[in-house]
């Protein structure tokens, strides 16, 4: 199964000295200005310079030439204030769920003293409540201020990450709120509205084993996942899928036993979902991630967490491959392929 590391908090410790903003072959990822840099196909452009932060690098973090997973790094004139921009196009995008995994992905990376500061809803481009924006102190065993907005537009996520040293913690924060205010879209009414995750408990799940079938019917585009995004309603956690490579929550909507289960694997888009088939009884699994979809067969009910991990540790001989995948072009084009 494709999938990024947790690029988020990796990346944003490991900046490169910086280097000529624009290579050649990052054309199609990213349009200079003489005052910004903009992601052509998502129209979302951010100033080179904002506070105390300079562009450096800008690119494409995978998938590349095909202009769906963009970075641009900052640095402060000293080079102890680090900030990244992300413009990425995850094929299940809601920056509630970004906002969740890189809480997760922070508090296991920066240890037990981090504490989440702020976290709350948060103006972008004029519109109140377009993103979220979190805050954590004392990483790093007290040593790092580290803070994240999370945006939604049209299709793209854009994420922001600042880091540096807790006693130029008003910088990062200069930082992070320079760059939620300075992000200019072509279209500010693509903004979707956001708020943190809400969670409640779950009702009883059904944790037997599922039975899985091939579909003949897979050349079809992906449909959205039916489930609640944005943090409109309340999640519940109905089960923990433990594999070699850590544990994982098994997510649905409060209240319901019948609609969709997603299972979040990182912080860069990729997820596991069962949704309940349109014809008939059973579950259709897809896996999402930036720019591709994977589409499996249907089970007769939610996958057990014993199979899930399975299906993640890549131990299950029934999905070991793909009956199908939709490539996602950034400018929309869907490519359906059947294996």
């Amino acid at each position: 199964m494709p999938k990024r590391a947790l690029f988020l908090v990796s990346a944003i410790l490991s900046l490169a000295a910086p280097m000529c903003a624009y290579a050649a072959d990052d054309a199609e990822a990213w349009t200079p200005t003489e005052t910004a840099i903009r992601a052509a196909t998502a129209g979302i452009s951010l100033p080179q310079t904002i506070a105390s932060l300079s562009l450096t690098k800008s690119g494409e973090a995978s998938n590349g030439g095909r202009a769906v997973d963009n970075y641009a790094q900052y640095l402060s004139e000293d080079g102890a204030i680090q900030a990244t921009l992300y413009v990425y196009l995850p094929t299940y995008a809601d920056a509630s769920l970004a906002a969740y995994m890189t809480d997760k992905a922070i508090m296991e990376r920066f240890g037990s003293r981090t504490r989440r500061t702020a976290y709350a809803s948060a103006p972008v481009a004029g519109k109140a409540d377009s993103a979220i924006r979190a805050v954590y102190d004392d990483a790093a065993d007290g040593a790092l201020t580290t803070a994240a907005g999370f945006v939604h537009a049209g299709r793209w996520i854009v994420k922001i990450r600042v880091t540096g040293p807790t006693e130029r913690r008003a910088d990062v924060l200069a930082g992070l709120d320079g760059m939620l205010a300075g992000l200019a879209l072509d279209d500010p009414a693509s903004l979707h509205a956001t708020g943190p995750a809400k969670f409640d408990s779950c009702l009883a799940a059904d944790i037997h084993d599922a039975r899985f079938t091939k579909d003949d019917t897979m050349m079809a585009a992906p449909q959205d996942v039916r489930i609640p995004r944005e943090g409109k309603d309340a999640l519940c956690v109905r089960g923990t899928v433990t594999t070699a490579d850590g544990s994982y929550d098994m997510l649905q909507q409060a209240g319901r036993s019948d609609g969709a289960i997603i299972v979040p694997v990182d912080d860069s888009g990729t997820v596991l979902a069962f949704d309940p088939a349109v014809q008939g009884k059973g579950y259709k699994l897809s896996i999402h991630m930036v720019g591709q979809t994977d589409l499996y067969g249907v089970y007769d009910r939610v996958p057990s967490p014993r199979q899930i991990a399975a299906i993640l540790d890549g131990k299950d001989p029934q999905t070991a491959k793909a009956e199908a995948t939709a490539a996602y072009a950034a400018n929309g084009v869907v490519t359906m392929v059947r294996h």
